[in-house]
């Protein structure tokens, strides 16, 4: 029944414009703010947390506008998820950066691609695919019903679809050995045995050792990637940009703290856009130490 219900709104949805969407997914995200509920109350908790130097009204602004981008978000999943691939391709003005991605499957090592929930992230992965050949890295939802609606949509361009579990590691090992490229989000929180406690904005978050333990197993740089959303339904920019920070450090946590600190510089670029209706925090960190448990995969 829910899959149903799931199916009939991505297809509604995917009978409006762009603009219609946005405006729909705008009056979602204020009617979620002005109900004053759970998600409203995450997402102030979360800039609090880690906005802590920005006065009040300053973050409830930012909350408000966030909100509506993560309407637009959520409604968007319908024409992205349904609308056929020259009609998406239309959407982006833009792919600044992609040549140094390029350059880097030139050299043979392949190449990771981190987008975290920012912009329009299901668009990143769809564009992505389409440039070259893209394995994208999934949790399964909780729901099993749901998943092969989410590989069926998120694949439709290309991409091999690999679940975050032992399967999908070897999965995404091969691509690199392949020289391909590897998508994931990194600011999803790991399951229990497969991250380490970082600071994220300040704050101790379990943070994945994936990314670390792939760099380290084939050599692939990463880079930081996400679709940024154009005012008033104009379409999107689809940024690409190298990694600065290490990655692939020997010890752990100096490896995941570097992480964070990439998604935080994209989430401070475009603050309204970042989904701050993510539980980012919701693994407590341990009383010693904040230093979690070592990822399995090394």
């Amino acid at each position: 029944m829910r899959l149903a219900l799931v199916r009939g709104l991505l297809w509604l949805f995917s009978r409006l414009s762009l603009a219609n969407v946005q405006r729909v997914g705008s009056g979602l995200g204020r009617l979620v703010w002005s109900a004053n509920g759970k998600t409203r109350r995450l997402v102030e908790d979360n800039l609090a947390r880690c906005l802590p130097d920005m006065d009040a009204p300053t973050r409830e602004a930012l909350g408000r506008k966030a909100m509506i981008e993560a309407g637009k978000t959520l409604i968007e999943t319908g024409p992205l998820w349904r609308w056929p691939r020259d009609r998406v391709e239309a959407l982006v003005l833009d792919t600044p950066g992609f040549e140094a991605i390029e350059t880097a499957l030139g050299e043979g090592r392949g190449a990771i691609l981190l987008g975290p929930h920012l912009g329009a992230w299901e668009l990143g992965g769809l564009m992505t695919a389409v440039r070259t050949p893209t394995t994208i890295m999934y949790r399964p939802p909780r729901e099993p019903a749901l998943e092969s609606l989410m590989v069926e949509a998120r694949s439709r361009f290309g991409a091999a679809m690999a679940p975050a579990n032992l399967r999908g590691v070897r999965q995404a090992l091969a691509a690199l050995r392949k020289n391909e490229l590897v998508a994931i989000l990194p600011d999803q929180e790991p399951a229990s045995g497969e991250g380490v406690f970082a600071p994220f904005f300040g704050q101790p978050a379990l943070t994945m050792t994936l990314v670390r333990a792939l760099m380290r197993r084939t050599g692939a740089p990463a880079f930081m990637g996400y679709a940024e959303r154009l005012p008033e339904g104009r379409g999107f920019r689809v940024h690409y940009r190298p990694t600065t920070e290490p990655l692939d450090a020997e010890d752990s946590v100096t490896a995941a703290s570097a992480l964070n600190r990439e998604v935080e510089a994209l989430a401070r670029e475009r603050p309204a856009q970042y989904q701050w209706t993510y539980r980012r925090f919701r693994t407590p960190s341990p009383a010693a130490g904040n230093q979690g448990n070592t990822a399995r995969i090394r």
